[in-house]
Formats: C-alpha cells, sequence, structure tokens
C-alpha cells in the first residue's frame, strides 16, 4: 500500500505522474493499492479550533480505481505539521483494521511527509514499510523543522529500504539524520523517452523545458541574467523555451526576459515533439532552484543533447565526471553564462563523450526496465521485514 501525496486521484488529476509511472512498471509483480492524501486548509471559521488543537483531523475520501484518495483539512506552512499527519495516520489505520487481510508493505513516498503517516499506521498494525525520498520537498522541511529531527531520524532509520530518488538526496538527508545501516536502492524516475538518439553536432542553440507557471523555480531570471552577460560580450545563443502556460504566464516571463532577444518561446509541445526537438539543440539548459530529480535532463540525454544542470539538486551525483553533463551553481549567472559558452563552443567533443555513454552500462541506469528491476528487488526486500 502506497501513501502518496503526489498521486492523480480525483480530487486532483493534475499531479505528477512519476509514483504512477514505478506503479504501472510493477504492476505485474505486485498488487498496488494507493492512498493518495491531499490537503486542503480549513475554513476561516474552523482555522481557530485547529490551530489551539480542540478539532480533530477532519478528513473527506473517495474511492478510485487506484485505491482511496483522501482529502484532510490541516494549515498551511506547516503548522501542526506532525499532529495532523500523525491523526491521519491513525484514520487510516482504523480503516485497515477493518480489512479481512492487511498489506504486506507499507511505501510512503516522501519522508517528511507521507513518511509520518505510514510510521504511524506501521506501529499500529505491525507491519513494515519503505520511504522514498523526493529531494526537494523533503530537504526542505528537514530545514525548516529542526524540532522534529528526532522523529524524521526514527522513521529514516527504522525503514525496511529507502528509496532516494537522487544521490544527492540521500546526502543531504543523512548529513541531517545520520546514516543509514539499512538498504538503500537509488531510483532514478522513469521516463518514456528512454530509447537513445545518436547525438548530432551542429545543434541549433540551447532549449530549455519547462511549465510556465515554473518560471521561478526553473530560475528564468538567473537565465535571463546569463543571457545578459553574454550579450554584452559578444552575444548570446538563442535560447528556446518549451511550455504551455496561460496568458498571463507567458506575459509574465516575456516582461523578465524583454532585453533578451535570443529567448523565445514556443508554447506546449506533446512528447515526441519535445523528444525531436531535444535531439536538434545544441544542449539544455535548466539552472532550477529547486529540483527533486529533473527528468528533463535524462530525456535529453537520451535524445543526444548536452544538459546543463543545477548543483546540489536534481541529477546531481549521477554524472559527476561526465563532461556532458554541466553544473552550476543556480544563484551565480556567471558560471551558467560559462556553462552556455562552453556547450556552445564545445558541441562536437561534448556530444562525442555522450554518445559513448548512451552505448555504455551507465545509461542502462536510467531505463525503464532496469528502474522497474531495482524498484521490484527494494519492495521484496521490504515486505520480507513481515515475514
Amino acid at each position: 500500500m502506497h501513501v502518496s501525496g503526489d498521486f492523480p486521484d480525483p480530487f486532483n488529476p493534475a499531479k505528477t505522474p512519476v509514483v504512477r509511472s514505478l506503479l504501472e512498471l510493477t504492476d505485474d509483480l505486485f498488487a498496488h493499492e494507493v492512498v493518495s492524501i491531499n490537503r486542503v486548509s480549513p475554513s476561516l471559521i474552523a482555522m481557530p479550533a485547529t490551530l489551539l488543537g480542540l478539532r480533530g483531523l477532519r478528513t473527506e475520501h473517495q474511492a478510485f480505481p487506484r485505491g482511496m484518495a483522501f482529502r484532510y483539512q490541516a494549515p498551511a506552512h506547516g503548522i501542526r505539521h506532525r499532529t495532523m499527519l500523525e491523526q491521519l495516520g491513525e484514520q487510516i489505520a482504523a480503516s485497515l483494521s477493518s480489512k479481512a487481510q492487511l498489506p504486506d508493505l507499507l511505501v510512503g513516498h516522501k519522508l517528511t511527509i507521507e513518511g509520518i503517516v505510514v510510521h504511524v499506521i506501521a506501529r499500529r498494525l505491525g507491519l513494515p514499510y519503505a520511504l522514498s525520498i523526493q529531494g526537494n520537498t523533503d530537504t526542505r522541511i528537514l530545514r525548516a523543522r529542526p524540532d522534529l529531527r528526532r522523529l524524521f531520524a526514527r522513521i529514516f532509520h527504522d525503514a525496511e529500504v529507502v528509496f532516494p530518488f537522487a544521490p544527492w538526496a540521500l546526502h543531504e538527508v543523512e548529513r541531517r539524520l545520520g546514516k543509514r545501516s539499512g538498504p538503500t536502492y537509488l531510483l532514478p524516475c522513469p521516463t518514456d523517452l528512454d530509447q537513445p538518439i545518436e547525438p548530432v553536432a551542429g545543434g541549433d542553440g540551447l532549449i530549455s523545458v519547462f511549465h510556465l507557471r515554473n518560471y521561478r523555480i526553473k530560475n528564468l531570471a538567473g537565465l535571463a541574467k546569463a543571457c545578459r552577460l553574454l550579450d554584452r560580450s559578444g552575444g548570446a545563443p538563442p535560447i528556446e523555451i518549451i511550455g504551455g502556460g496561460s496568458e498571463a504566464e507567458l506575459a509574465a516571463c516575456r516582461r523578465r526576459t524583454a532585453d533578451c532577444p535570443g529567448i523565445s518561446y514556443s508554447g506546449a509541445m506533446d512528447r515526441e515533439q519535445v523528444r525531436a526537438r531535444m535531439a536538434s539543440a545544441t544542449a539544455l539548459v535548466m539552472p532550477s532552484q529547486r529540483e527533486s530529480f529533473g527528468l528533463a535532463f535524462i530525456e535529453a540525454l537520451f535524445a543526444g543533447i548536452p544538459v546543463i544542470y543545477p548543483k546540489g539538486t536534481a541529477i546531481d551525483g549521477y554524472f559527476d565526471d561526465a563532461p556532458f553533463a554541466i553544473g552550476v551553481d543556480a544563484g551565480d549567472p556567471q558560471a551558467i553564462a560559462s556553462a552556455m559558452q562552453r556547450v556552445m563552443e564545445e558541441e562536437e567533443g561534448l556530444k562525442a563523450s555522450l554518445r559513448e555513454w548512451q552505448r555504455s552500462e551507465a545509461a542502462q541506469a536510467f531505463t525503464r526496465q532496469r528502474i522497474r528491476q531495482v524498484f521490484a528487488d527494494g519492495l521484496q526486500l521490504a515486505a520480507a521485514g513481515s515475514q
């Protein structure tokens, strides 16, 4: 049974498909069931009683093909974070206890949110649990809530198996909570665009791929500053930003790049269009402020183009010695500009090294087949904790 706040459900069908993809890859091996959780703020009338602890957790739920979707009322900004999530865990445990058969394994898809829920359920029902580590959310909450450090450490170390999406996320969690002695399986996010296209030199400029509503997190401002620096020293390369958005979001982006004539916006594309456009580009540049994984980087590498990614987040730790994956400080426009200049000047050599990587065993770690095997092996090992 998977507890996830990132699973498309009747309350919010537009959530990221990463957890759903992991389940789909292993549906023939496991009977997956999902408890999808959704936080909403209490009404203004109910808020004082909620803040003072004078009312219990209010929830509503709705069945859907994958399991049960819960919507629970809790204040924003992490207020009463532990209390509300533990109460949610108690409610879910109570509903499970009446079933004829309990799950063999619980999986919480983030340490600092869903992990609290599954930890309660596991204690109440005597079940083993596993965790995924999603660096963006998990490290942000770990920094914000040092008062919960002991709880998070207990949840982290008591898990049968932990699945970090990226090496940097595991490093940051262990730096705060101590090194795990139990098994850990690095689990890249799966993509359907995992068939390699051979790199070809002579690309037509840089691209960035994100929904325009995320322009702040994707660091459009830093990208624009880097372009201005390059313009002063002889001209910035063209940068095409691919991704949909509302008219207001597009206008907000255009305002921030109005003095960067090389930046253009091409709107939304379907999956095959994105893949084809990637293959014709020189490189992908996306120096995000925060990124748990960043599937676009892996999709770009399989499409045959180098990537510029943010150090300390995203895919950091997977490509430390790879010349075709250039890590930059997202807060340093000069570093971003230098990387952009490098991929333009050294395109042929970078794509030659990328060609070799595509043919290597290392590239297989990012294919759906290998991710399926890693996830399945970890789940089997974790479930053995109930035997």
